[in-house]
């Protein structure tokens, strides 16, 4: 006795609708069309090949719209199989060219030649059907008498009313699958018709007991547990069967993510952190020519879906490129915003930029010529603030005090300029109390002069970043006459204090080299710049002084920079990768680099020039720490010389780390811990990009029991 095949709890949905079919007796194929027509079908299949549009000789029969019902191709009564009917509605395309004589047709025809005006209209009409993993495609010979053609009128270009059907019995399909239809002509002298249907499974048919792969599928029922989800599936103790967990995709393969072969009853658990909207399930009997059956039950769990936010992630590709990676698709738009430093929201710059919509792991571009670190990134979904990253930062600093300017351009020449604030965008020049309207003037004397740096520009405006720092002596010179009087006092108070709470007071300067071994690497060397400048240090990088690099040289900057750091009492920190233990291997060996063999901004090869001599004599134990990134490079690997001081790997040893920049005899400080919290947060995003790159799957997103290496093996 078979037994019904799901059973689902837990609110999924609403049940699906039952369908009742219609049944075909017999193994062949059939066609029949609708009267006036006659019809017939070829006795094999042909290739699927539409080849290109040609132009039609006069009027044709095309295909015109699909239509599909679901039916049984029965053996006997329990033994049939779903199958596809489709219908193809025709009509009459095209018309003849009126002769301008006679003589166009050779004078007087021969009586016996009848004219193609009175002919009947033939077409061949190719029905392709794809079904993972069934592909084919038949072709159905159609005529309409011409009786049925009004010949006499000029017919127009738009299609005639239809001219009838003609009908295909059938396209066999599995159960629960996604089908594909075309129909062309041979020739192709219309752009095909498509439809895609999805069908249902043993769920949804009445007729469930009469398809045997329908009766020996398992019972599966979701329920909840507190935070965790059970999978529970009422098998008897013989009955073996696949699970599979993937995440389902709308343009796409799905990803897998979880499979197992199992035998008898089971309780799967998934954590509520696993549990996204496209999570589906997928369940069969270890049995030949098996039904694969689908559910997806999570598509509207609200925690799937602030899960899926949780996961989601932008990626900065290049200055204008980026993406949205999360593990199913969402409906979502985008637009740049404006970020000013002091904790203001961030202000979308809509107009005189729109709204984007975005497809997940599709790259995306906004019209940029620039970049700048107060530029964010804000996704939208539902009119709902999901998503906000200051993509740029990483790359070129922390938030800048900077103004923006806004330029709108009308008719005639005609411009107008306002400058982005909290309280709105103030017009420039402006006799409000604002303090981009006091120092309107002086940003209109800075953009006139190309001081400021343009971000965007097209037919309708432009945005300008205008640096406002150098103008806040020159309104308020009370303000800074009373801040040196103040800072007098308190040098007078830190002489009498060691040289260290002056060095604390003020932040430890730190000098940060690495070896750029690739973009990929640069970009997480900034993002840890970016988190160490929130504490209480003084970074300085070479990613972000690239001008004066290019304009000095490697070598007389690092110099210059190291000599600078050293002087004030601070730290230089050699970030350790690949790239540099070769680097630093081949100066112990050979005494010096190929030439060559370096790009113009390799600060970190022309460090090892004074670099070396420090180690060497002695004198880096309190002014060098070095430091790894966990899984890139094991402390052991760096050279002997260079473990004279302390190697920290990151993020693991981040509060140690973060000690070690602290100055030397400085407290350590309660909030060391929470500090180093902050920094790993910080850095995780960029660490999650380095290591687990768009498209492959990151830590913590593995779902089901034994998610890991080796977890999707099946038994």
């Amino acid at each position: 006795m078979p037994v019904p095949w799901f059973l689902l709890s837990l609110a999924l949905g609403r049940s699906p609708v039952v369908l009742s079919l219609e049944r075909l007796v017999g193994p062949q194929d059939a066609t029949h069309c609708s009267p006036g027509l006659s019809c017939r079908l070829w006795d094999s299949d042909i290739l699927c090949l539409p080849g290109d549009i040609v132009p039609a000789p006069g009027p044709v029969l095309a295909p015109t719209h699909l239509q599909t019902e679901l039916v049984l191709r029965c053996q006997k009564e329990t033994d049939c199989d779903l199958c596809l009917r489709v219908a193809v509605h025709l009509a009459v395309h095209g018309h003849w060219e009126e002769p301008e004589d006679e003589e166009k047709f050779g004078g007087a025809a021969d009586s016996g030649v009848e004219e193609p005006r009175n002919a009947s209209l033939q077409a061949q009409v190719v029905l392709s059907f794809q079904a993972y993993p069934t592909a084919r495609c038949v072709l159905l010979e159609v005529q309409v008498p011409a009786a049925l053609v009004q010949f006499g009128q000029s017919v127009p270009s738009s299609p005639l009313s239809s001219q009838g059907s003609v009908v295909y019995d059938c396209f066999e399909a599995a159960l629960g699958s996604e089908v594909r239809i075309w129909s062309y002509t041979q020739p192709r002298y219309e752009k095909e018709l498509n439809h895609t249907q999805q069908l249902p499974d043993c769920r949804g048919l009445e007729v469930w007991n009469s398809i045997p792969s329908c009766w020996a599928l398992p019972w599966l029922n979701v329920s909840a547990d507190g935070d965790n989800v059970h999978l529970v599936l009422n098998v008897s103790e013989e009955q073996h069967f696949g699970l599979s967990l993937y995440w389902n995709q709308v343009q796409g393969p799905p990803k897998p993510r979880w499979h197992k072969n199992l035998t008898g009853p089971q309780i799967i658990t998934l954590n509520h952190t696993d549990l996204v909207p496209c999570l589906c399930i997928q369940v069969w009997p270890l049995e030949p020519d098996s039904v694969r059956t689908n559910i997806c039950p999570f598509r509207e769990d609200p925690r799937a879906h602030q899960n899926l936010w949780q996961a989601a992630r932008l990626q900065l590709l290049t200055l204008q490129s980026w993406l949205l990676d999360a593990p199913c698709s969402l409906p979502a738009e985008a637009a740049l915003c404006w970020r000013a430093p002091g904790g203001d929201p961030c202000q979308p710059l809509v107009p005189p930029l729109s709204w984007e919509n975005v497809t997940v792991d599709k790259v995306l571009e906004f019209p940029l010529l620039k970049g700048h670190p107060n530029l964010c990134v804000q996704v939208n979904s539902s009119e709902k603030l999901q998503l906000q990253e200051c993509l740029w930062a990483d790359s070129l600093g922390p938030l800048k005090d900077d103004v923006l300017l806004l330029e709108t351009r009308g008719p005639q020449d005609n411009r107008s300029l306002c400058a982005l604030e909290p309280s709105g965008c103030t017009s420039l020049p402006s006799k409000a109390s604002t303090r981009a309207a006091r120092l309107g003037e002086y940003l209109l004397q800075d953009l006139q002069s190309g001081q400021c740096l343009q971000l965007w520009d097209d037919d309708l405006g432009a945005l300008w970043a205008c640096p406002m720092d150098k103008y806040i002596h020159k309104r308020w010179a009370l303000v800074w006459l009373a801040c040196l009087l103040f800072a007098a006092a308190l040098s007078l108070i830190l002489l009498l204090k060691k040289d260290h709470a002056k060095a604390a007071a003020r932040g430890r300067a730190a000098l940060l080299l690495y070896s750029a071994d690739d973009s990929g690497f640069e970009r997480l060397v900034g993002a840890l710049a970016s988190a160490l400048c929130q504490l209480p240090l003084r970074v300085a990088v070479d990613l972000w002084s690239r001008r004066e690099l290019s304009a000095q040289g490697p070598v007389a900057w690092f110099h210059a920079q190291r000599r600078q750091t050293l002087q004030e009492g601070g730290v230089v920190v050699l970030l350790f990768s690949p790239g540099a233990v070769a680097l630093c291997s081949e100066w112990l060996q050979d005494g010096v680099s190929g030439p060559g063999a370096h790009g113009p901004h390799d600060a970190f090869r022309a460090s090892l020039s004074c670099v070396l001599p420090d180690f060497l004599q002695g004198r880096a134990p309190g002014s060098y720490v070095g430091a790894c990134f966990d899984r890139l490079l094991h402390p052991d690997a760096v050279p002997a010389l260079f473990r004279t001081v302390p190697v920290f790997t990151l993020p693991s040893q981040l509060p140690d780390f973060l000690g070690a920049l602290q100055q030397p005899r400085a407290p350590r400080s309660g909030r060391l811990q929470e500090r180093a919290e902050q920094v790993s947060r910080a850095l995780q995003p960029a660490l999650d990009s380095y290591f687990h790159p768009p498209g492959t799957p990151a830590p913590g997103r593995g779902v089901g029991p034994g998610a890991g290496p080796g977890a999707g093996d099946g038994t």
